[in-house]
């Protein structure tokens, strides 16, 4: 498409992601205060009627702005070509959501080449947004925030979400079992929480083995523009296919890559 990701772009294209994650948290509000049914998709995973229209809602914001950009949804599958490509999570916490638990978001991402340039993490309920541009930093509603400067796993707050595939190896979760027992304590704070904790200071390790790249793109950036490091568990950097997360400061993701 040509498009030069100069700052200028960037800023633009955070603004309008914002505009869309707080749109679409308008409508996924109304909702989780009315409650809705909910329906069971072929690979188990619920979905009501406020993830697809939070979604309709973030195409429509983001196609108006950029006509012709590709979109990569959750709910909606995907649309459209070339090297840009906006992937979105439009309910990140579906299972929360219908349980009544304010533990989920939405999230935007946008992708050129194979790269994540910026992030949108909206969790309207849980009164949190936080975003970052590549090269512009991380912020939590305005508010410039970077992680901590933990060193050693005696010191570190781990939080681990989505780990079932990992007792499914029991070298590797034994592994994790010994890094339980290393780090000063471990909590599951889950979703966009955990990721939000880390990127402002407030832990210092995040695991999961299950996730897809539409949970994690947006807190990718988030968490790298505030200093982190943020890849798969083999430390691998992360792609569409990206199943796993190790998230953490710099000297504890160095630590751990691969470990587990």
């Amino acid at each position: 498409m040509g498009t030069t990701l100069d700052e200028a772009f960037l800023d633009h294209a955070l603004g309008v992601a914002l505009q869309a994650a707080r749109a679409a948290g308008e409508r996924i509000n109304w909702y989780f205060g009315q409650g809705v049914a909910v329906e069971v998709k072929p690979d188990a995973t619920p979905v009501t009627i406020a993830d697809r229209e939070a979604e309709d809602t973030i195409r429509a914001t983001l196609l108006d702005a950029f006509p012709g950009y590709a979109v990569y949804g959750e709910e909606r599958g995907r649309t459209g070509s070339g090297d840009l490509l906006w992937l979105v999570d439009p309910l990140d916490g579906t299972k929360s959501f219908v349980r009544g638990t304010p533990f989920f978001s939405t999230q935007i991402a946008l992708m050129h080449a194979g790269e994540l340039v910026l992030g949108v993490s909206h969790a309207p309920v849980y009164g949190e947004t936080m975003w970052a541009r590549r090269g512009g930093g991380a912020f939590l509603d305005g508010t410039r925030v970077h992680v901590a400067d933990t060193q050693n796993l005696r010191d570190a707050a781990l939080s681990i979400g989505n780990i079932k595939t990992l007792t499914r190896d029991t070298s590797r979760w034994n592994a994790f079992g010994a890094l339980v027992g290393e780090v000063n304590r471990v909590r599951g704070y889950g979703d966009f929480c955990h990721y939000h904790l880390l990127a402002r200071g407030s832990l210092d390790v995040v695991i999961e083995s299950d996730v897809n790249i539409l949970d994690i793109a947006a807190l990718a950036v988030i968490v790298r523009e505030a200093g982190g490091v943020f890849s798969d568990l083999h430390g691998a950097g992360l792609t569409l296919a990206t199943t796993s997360v190790l998230a953490a400061t710099p000297a504890l993701h160095r630590e751990l890559a691969g470990r587990v």
